[in-house]
């Protein structure tokens, strides 16, 4: 399986990276500063793109199986930018070949009740609101996308940390997943896991999923 990786310094997109290596995956990480990136390995190619710059990256992605973006505002601090880069790669994934685009998504758009959505709670700390407003703009982008893209737009469990790889999760759609004691949860090693297996299953196409425990 061969993956073009954007985000991989971040923290979900280590996870990534380090699931799909551990499945032999040929994994290019396309990267603003590659110096921010210390892993090495032979299955791991390592690109200097900027995913809101076309030119930088479509040449490298040609002949990738999938794209996997895990892309974030916090660094440079402009929430617009992740409907803005969700839209750049839907309009120029198919100019490079690519059909598959995994989607590294928001919790804050699903529902815990009809019409209520977990950044309606009035606990959501007001921080997290850009991001999370963003990330609702970009599955907007998305589903009103008439690109030739098979994407899926992966939302983690309201708390999403470090922890074990246990290779479980369960699926669900738009409504939030909760354990038997009521508590959304996943680690990042198997929101890795629960991601990559959308690849390899070549399902929830052209839909946003969420896995939790």
């Amino acid at each position: 399986m061969k993956i073009a990786l954007f985000g991989a310094t971040g923290h979900l997109g280590q996870g990534i990276l380090e699931e799909a290596l551990s499945r032999g995956y040929d994994v290019t990480a396309i990267v603003r500063d590659p110096a921010r990136l210390t892993q090495r390995n032979d299955k791991l190619k390592v690109i200097t793109g900027d995913v809101a710059q076309p030119a930088s990256w479509l040449d490298t992605v040609r002949g990738a199986d999938a794209v996997v973006a895990s892309l974030s505002a916090r660094r440079d601090g402009n929430p617009d930018s992740v409907p803005a880069n969700a839209s750049v790669l839907l309009d120029n994934l198919p100019k490079a070949g690519v059909k598959r685009l995994l989607w590294v998504g928001g919790a804050g758009s699903l529902e815990v009740a009809p019409g209520v959505k977990v950044i309606d709670d009035p606990h959501f700390p007001d921080a997290w609101k850009p991001e999370a407003n963003a990330q609702g703009k970009a599955l907007d982008v998305f589903r009103a996308s008439k690109a030739d893209v098979d994407w899926t737009y992966i939302s983690p469990a309201a708390l999403i940390e470090d922890g074990e790889r246990s290779g479980k999760y369960r699926v669900g759609g738009d409504q939030l997943l909760v354990d038997g004691n009521g508590v959304s949860r996943i680690t990042v090693p198997d929101y890795a896991v629960a991601l990559l297996d959308r690849i390899e299953k070549h399902d929830a196409l052209r839909q946003r999923i969420t896995v939790a425990y």
